[in-house]
């Protein structure tokens, strides 16, 4: 049987392809005229919060079951999984009350990594949708109405089975089949739900709106960080050392996003650029994200890198082409704004360098977070300096 190493590096080849070649298309596309709603509809974050709190729900069920069935001892499936997984609260007394007193609790048995599983897609798409929203709710409706989300879906699913694979335990089939369903009713959940949203939000292309969209983008990932690690890992024992990480986030992340809706539209050239920039690379990074994430862990760490490279090299040669400097026109416009961006994107690299030596190595994801948030800070911070300096 093929290495799961090398078909973890054939999906992040085969995800990255289909993204370079169909989100062109997606951008030309006309977009749909935006009505009013007849009804109240929910924003992808909302649904996300509702995901969330379903999987908390299943991993108080699951302590429940096993304090009940398995006399609190996790070794039934923990002996199949590697170490950092269930680090369960099962000494919390007002779980040990709650399992004292469930009826029938070896009803809760799907509660093992089942439920996890047909959860785990709609919570990793549902986090993108909703950066991707924040950014700009027409490209939203667009993702979620194109090829891209159903690739998306497929690529995630596809990496999520070989990891399991990797992990196989007697849970192993079971689990594989609810992910196949999942990746197929999510996206068409998550379609139609677009279909319906009528928001017209958008980033303006200044430093306040670009900085509350990075903070808005830490925040998130912080809290995204803390649910995989207390919840998607059966690790709730780990809850009361993350809360205050968490409330922190969230309350960060409920500031950040009450600024954005009051942030005026300005914009200016080197920033206009940053703003094309991360569209076109979240459009990009859309399907192969998760394989690229999977793929420093169980795959080839320099391939998966490079892939993520790729998308960002490609989004910012695509963001150039958009920004109208009137080359022919004004060559020399042309060239200053190509140099501030140049800098700010080396200004943005030291940063993103300095964020991954004063991060502890311990979870790559964190590094990763750390990195991309001082990237973007440094460079929007740069471009602001530059914009200025140019209107002076």
């Amino acid at each position: 049987m093929m290495d799961v190493r090398v078909l973890v590096d054939v999906v992040v080849v085969a995800s990255v392809v289909p993204a370079l070649a169909i989100t062109p298309r997606v951008l030309v596309r006309r977009p749909d005229p935006v009505g009013a709603a007849d009804r109240r509809v929910f924003s992808p974050a909302a649904w996300l919060a509702l995901v969330t709190g379903l999987i908390y729900v299943n991993q108080v069920l699951f302590t429940v079951y096993v304090l009940r069935v398995h006399d609190g001892d996790p070794s039934f499936v923990a002996r199949y999984l590697p170490a950092g997984w269930f680090d369960l609260a099962s000494a919390h007394p007002v779980l040990r009350d709650l399992a004292e007193h469930f009826p029938a609790p070896g009803l809760l048995a799907p509660s093992v990594l089942r439920i996890q599983a047909f959860l785990e897609l709609p919570f990793v798409l549902l986090s993108f949708a909703t950066v991707v929203r924040w950014l700009d709710a027409d490209l939203y409706r667009r993702i979620a109405r194109s090829a891209l989300l159903p690739l998306a879906s497929v690529s995630y699913t596809t990496v999520f089975c070989l990891v399991e694979w990797d992990l196989r335990n007697p849970y192993t089939v079971d689990d594989v089949v609810i992910r196949a369903v999942s990746a197929v009713v999510t996206p068409l959940l998550l379609a139609s739900m677009a279909a319906r949203d009528t928001g017209t939000t958008r980033v303006p292309a200044s430093v306040p709106g670009l900085l509350v969209f990075t903070g808005s983008l830490g925040a998130l990932g912080a809290l995204v960080l803390v649910v995989y690690d207390t919840a998607l890992l059966y690790n709730l024992g780990r809850l009361d050392d993350r809360l205050p990480l968490a409330l922190a986030a969230a309350a960060a992340l409920l500031v950040l996003r009450a600024a954005a809706s009051r942030l005026p539209a300005r914009s200016a050239p080197t920033l206009s650029f940053v703003v094309h920039a991360v569209r076109h690379w979240l459009l990009l990074f859309f399907i192969p994200a998760l394989a690229i994430r999977y793929g420093l862990l169980f795959g080839t760490p320099r391939l998966a890198l490079s892939a993520g490279a790729l998308t960002a090299a490609v989004a910012c040669v695509r963001a150039a082409r958009e920004m109208p400097t009137g080359a022919e026109q004004r060559p020399r416009a042309a060239l200053h704004l190509t140099a501030r961006i140049g800098c700010a994107v080396l200004a943005g690299a030291a940063g993103a360098a300095l964020a991954l030596r004063v991060t502890p190595p311990s979870y790559k994801e964190v590094a990763l977070l750390s990195a991309m948030g001082a990237f973007l800070v440094t460079a929007v911070a740069v471009c602001g300096l530059l914009d200025r300096s140019r209107r002076e």
